[in-house]
């Protein structure tokens, strides 16, 4: 899963939210120099990633993107899961999605005294851009995989990656949308 998931399974818990945003900038014993709730969003976060790359769906979609991405493909499935579920009608409409996404970087920025140096530097990017409401367009989605090619060591094109989703489309989402069922049960049982 990537940043619109993280944030839409924190069920609009400020430090839950906030700690499933920074996890992956937060390293070993770090967590536990944050206060126990964003410590349980950071566990949050880590859980719903094991969760996502253990599951049959995640490897199912994984071999779509591995002869363009090997390794990385992981990665391209998790911002692949964010657009199914920006554009999953059944879960909030356009308008609500919209405001998800405002409530969601208000609730952030109150919190920025906790941000790590390096989400601190992508957070207003993440905003002034809107990146959570705009994994709902395919264009908003070849800028993430963009970014990843950008990250990451071995990749030199996202072109082909974003061919395949776009190739794809329609075999993803109906695999997409039972995963994201599955995984909103797991993490509002770890949230009560």
């Amino acid at each position: 899963m990537n940043y619109l998931a993280h944030a839409y399974f924190s069920f609009n818990n400020p430090p839950i939210l906030l700690g499933n945003m920074i996890s992956d900038y937060v390293k070993g014993k770090k967590q536990y120099d944050y206060p126990p709730e964003i410590q349980k969003g950071i566990r949050l976060h880590r859980l719903i990633d094991t969760f996502t790359d253990e599951h049959q769906i995640t490897k199912e979609i994984k071999k779509i993107f591995a002869p363009s991405v090997r390794l990385y493909s992981g990665a391209f499935v998790d911002v692949v899961y964010d657009h199914f579920l920006a554009t999953n009608k059944t879960i909030l409409n356009k308008e609500q999605w919209l405001a998800f996404t405002l409530t969601s970087y208000e609730l952030l920025g109150s919190q920025s005294t906790y941000f790590p140096e390096k989400f601190a530097t992508i957070f207003p990017y993440m905003q002034s851009q809107n990146w959570l409401f705009n994994y709902r367009y395919t264009w908003g989605i070849e800028n993430s995989f963009g970014g990843l090619v950008r990250r990451s060591k071995y990749l030199d094109s996202s072109e082909e990656a974003f061919d395949l989703f776009l190739l794809h489309y329609d075999e993803i989402a109906i695999l997409a949308k039972p995963f994201l069922n599955e995984v909103q049960i797991f993490t509002k049982d770890f949230c009560n």
